[in-house]
């Protein structure tokens, strides 16, 4: 566990981690505006992203063709558009998420189905939360530390500064600390205590311990954890989706039912199952979704790049 203490230890005063303290203040400073500010300036800032930032920006261009071949181009590029601007938007989200206040939060969110999250928790052996990559991610898990705390297993960042500020923030924010995914034996640890682990396994990690099953209607390398964590630990497997509503609405999150019959025995039949799932929600909210993200990076054998930029 990374003390708060260390952050400010000689080695991260070295030159090369200003930046990331300047970025980090910035975005203290970003979590105090108003809301309607914050969304104003993200979406301003994501809109220069886009400009700035090309290899995403082509990242993202390409998976929406893939994904969405039935709209227009017009629609797809409106798409993308909105897309950079609810990126801009999640930096202030994040910063929200680890340095704005309760009581400025719950008057812009509303959680639903905080029941089935207490049922599956009642069972006494955890709970998989699981959620996909959107803008809102932070933000959406901040909330749902409101119904209860949970480890969040996560992959570790390059920069060591940022890395220490992240788990700090989400263990000061979440109750628990956060566990690393190849913690496997602390994991099942946490299950058997009958904690909630987040977790999001709908980015591309590789053909080690994967499968290809459809997302979009494109075969996926998609990680197969959720089943054998479940399989493993007996936990129930919760979903829930958070969304920016329009306008200064403010936010929801839906906390699904506990999938029921999961694990099946199928891995492949589970894995694709999640992805269904997603792929539901992300329709929904599609604009919400990191796209940026070579989610289609490693293809079956035989089949052509995707990203070939």
């Amino acid at each position: 566990m990374t003390h708060p203490t260390s952050l400010l230890s000689q080695h991260f005063l070295a030159p090369r981690y200003w930046p990331i303290w300047l970025g980090l203040g910035a975005m203290k400073l970003m979590a105090a505006l108003p809301f309607r500010w914050q969304l104003a300036l993200g979406g301003w800032i994501g809109h220069w992203i886009g400009r700035i930032a090309r290899r995403r920006y082509q990242i993202a261009r390409i998976n929406l063709e893939r994904c969405f071949p039935e709209w227009s181009a017009f629609q797809r590029k409106a798409l993308l558009d909105a897309h950079f601007a609810s990126l801009g938007i999640g930096l202030f989200e994040t910063a929200m998420a680890w340095w704005a206040s309760d009581e400025k939060l719950r008057s812009l969110a509303r959680v639903k189905g905080e029941e089935h999250l207490k049922q599956a928790l009642a069972r006494g052996k955890g709970v998989i939360l699981l959620t996909g990559h959107f803008t809102t991610l932070e933000l959406g898990a901040r909330f749902i530390t409101w119904q209860q705390p949970f480890h969040a297993m996560y992959r570790p960042h390059k920069n060591r500064l940022y890395e220490a500020v992240m788990r700090r923030e989400r263990e000061r924010r979440s109750g628990l600390p956060p566990l690393p995914h190849e913690d496997l034996r602390g994991l099942l640890r946490a299950f058997k205590q009958g904690r909630a682990v987040w977790y999001a396994p709908d980015q591309n990690h590789g053909r080690r311990n994967s499968v290809f099953v459809p997302f979009f209607g494109i075969p996926a390398c998609t990680i197969t954890a959720t089943s054998r964590l479940a399989a493993l630990s007996g936990a129930a497997v919760v979903a829930y989706f958070p969304r920016r509503l329009p306008g200064t609405a403010g936010y929801e999150v839906v906390i699904l039912p506990a999938l029921e019959n999961f694990p099946s025995g199928d891995i492949v039949a589970d894995t694709e199952r999640i992805n269904t799932l997603l792929e539901k929600h992300i329709r929904q909210i599609p604009e919400q979704y990191l796209w940026v993200h070579r989610r289609f990076k490693t293809q079956p054998p035989g089949e052509p790049n995707f990203y070939h930029f």
